[in-house]
């Protein structure tokens, strides 16, 4: 049986100290830092610089134009990640600053022009729409999906299963499984397209809906959010419930 072999077109450029498994594909006038290290089955298109300290894990692709990391910066970004064109990951920090890490997860759609500053921790199976720019320490749970244009804040986490509409300023923390849109952006109601999607059990559903109408009725109750936490069983209600109780809203 053949060994693959990497497919790299002669104009791109690779630092000594660089790993490329076999099989990847460099296509032509890309830059690869010292210290950046690609797993079996990526696909890079072309123009794209990668540096700095990076994991780029098994079957990524990455588009033209793209940027990630620099000098100083500590990213990785998980399997089956698709980044398109003229995306900066990390590359836009302050010469005089220490970078925090970057975490990507898998499974994750990347579109055209987003920004990803230092710090920001992506979970899986999200998806950044296009010209969506997340500012320092934001954290996506998983199967978050951002709109277009949008902006998230520094420090600010996005619960898992929210869904930002698009061109929104995202400013606080926003709780699991809801819909938020604005300029500022606030909650609009639940995500119920996105649990019937996720959840097989109605029932899990018909709870969510009755503790978010209570939490978030009028106003955000965070004493009544740690008490359900602390006493209900429903996981899903639990993980709603505590994300409201400790967050910034």
């Amino acid at each position: 049986m053949k060994q693959a072999i990497s497919m790299i077109h002669e104009s791109v450029v690779v630092e000594e100290g660089a790993v490329i498994a076999d099989d990847v594909v460099i296509g032509p006038f890309c830059y690869i830092g010292k210290d950046v290290v690609l797993a079996c089955g990526c696909k890079l298109e072309s123009n794209i610089i990668l540096k700095g300290k990076l994991r780029v894990d098994e079957n990524v692709k990455i588009f033209s134009f793209t940027t990630i990391g620099n000098e100083n910066s500590d990213i990785s970004i998980g399997k089956k990640t698709h980044v398109r064109e003229f995306v900066q990951i990390g590359s836009q920090e302050d010469d005089n600053e220490i970078p925090k890490k970057i975490r990507i997860g898998d499974n994750n759609f990347i579109m055209g022009y987003v920004q990803i500053l230092s710090g920001v921790e992506l979970g899986e199976f999200c998806i950044l729409t296009n010209a969506v720019r997340l500012y320092e320490n934001v954290k996506c749970e998983e199967r978050v999906i951002v709109g277009g244009m949008s902006t998230i804040e520094a420090n600010n986490t996005l619960g898992t299963g929210v869904m930002i509409g698009g061109a929104s300023y995202v400013n606080h923390d926003m709780p699991p499984f809801t819909l938020v849109e604005g300029n500022k952006a606030n909650v609009k109601g639940l995500n119920v397209i996105g649990l019937r999607r996720r959840l097989e059990n109605k029932d899990d559903i018909e709870d969510i809906k009755a503790i978010f109408k209570r939490i978030l009725g009028n106003s955000v109750n965070k004493e009544l959010a740690q008490e359900i936490a602390q006493t209900h069983e429903n996981e899903y209600v639990k993980r709603f419930a505590s994300f409201v109780a400790s967050s910034n809203m």
